[in-house]
């Protein structure tokens, strides 16, 4: 059996035994080599001796470097890819090619991934489903209980602005006018907690009225809708919203900016939502909770969240969800 053939026999056994295998294999052609060669060893060392003895070793250890490099080296990729795997980025591997002790962890590993990748994107789904409940129960509870509290203290201010003196009056009504003011506010926060138009008038009128929401922050929001795009499911449909809403109010609240392009495109059989302003940029900031929300609700229906900034500043969210055509 030849040397290839001995190695290639053990690739089933552990690690340990294989480097065994290996340098002994290695050593065993060394003895044969120098025990049929006319090379001899005096008492004393001769020059020409101690070359054939270096040569000699120089090649034993190259061919076993040569040999172990070729069984160890996926486990310096594993050890790469452990170190910068990122559970947000998934679909991250290592290809397997060895059918041996090492093959074999590098599938494991692989196979361990794709199981985290399952199980927390199902985690973040029901973490976001219960969210969601959440947000409509609060949202309710705003609009059947706060806001007709609201709506009870207006009329009842009413009442007393009708039997009000000329020089009460005018407190009365500025009374009323922060009532109004705060029944506006709860039907705003109402609103942006369970996006009713989502379900009632579909994706693109929603998000007409979310920019709307935020004309009174002094952005002037362009918006760009590509009619006839892939039919998404309500699922994708909330977390378009939900993102465009996210990404919206980073935008009021840090950009800086004035002007937001709103657009909802397609490209190939995906759909693509982009967010982009003309604020200060990220400016190498770490993401902050905000983002990577933005990110779990986009792993959730299989899509990919972009942040980019260009040189001169501005951000822009981009959000590429695949539909049943490029799946």
């Amino acid at each position: 059996m030849g040397q290839a053939e001995t190695v290639k026999a053990g690739t089933g056994l552990p690690l340990y035994w294989r480097v065994c295998l290996i340098n002994g294999v290695v050593f065993l052609l060394g003895t044969v080599a120098l025990a049929l060669s006319p090379a001899t060893v005096s008492a004393r060392v001769l020059v020409s001796e101690a070359i054939v003895l270096v040569f000699g070793l120089a090649i034993i250890v190259t061919l076993n470097s040569l040999l172990l490099r070729n069984s160890l080296a996926p486990l310096d990729k594993l050890i790469r890819m452990m170190e910068k795997v990122d559970l947000q980025h998934p679909g991250q591997r290592i290809p397997e090619h060895d059918n041996g002790a090492v093959g074999h962890l590098v599938k494991s590993f692989n196979e361990m991934l794709t199981r985290l990748e399952t199980e927390r994107r199902m985690s973040n789904a029901k973490a976001l489903a219960a969210q969601e409940a959440e947000r409509h129960r609060i949202a309710q509870e705003l609009h059947d209980e706060i806001g007709q509290s609201f709506t009870a203290v207006l009329l009842g201010l009413k009442q007393v602005a009708d039997r009000a003196s000329a020089d009460v009056l005018p407190e009365v009504q500025l009374v009323q006018e922060q009532t109004r003011a705060g029944l506006e506010e709860v039907r705003q926060v109402a609103r942006r907690l369970r996006p009713g138009v989502l379900e009632d008038l579909g994706l693109h009128n929603a998000l007409v009225a979310l920019s709307n929401d935020f004309a009174p922050a002094g952005l002037r929001i362009r918006r760009t809708f590509t009619p006839g795009l892939p039919e998404l499911d309500s699922d994708a449909e909330l977390v378009v919203y939900r993102i465009a809403q996210e990404a919206l109010t980073n935008v009021a609240r840090h950009a800086q900016a004035n002007s937001v392009e709103l657009s909802l495109t397609r490209k190939g059989n995906d759909v693509v939502l982009s967010v982009k302003d003309n604020g200060r940029g990220l400016r190498g900031q770490p993401e902050g909770a905000g983002i990577g929300g933005m990110r779990e609700r986009a792993l959730i229906v299989g899509g990919d969240l972009e942040l980019t900034s260009g040189p001169t500043g501005g951000t822009e969210v981009r959000l590429t969800l695949p539909t049943e055509g490029s799946r």
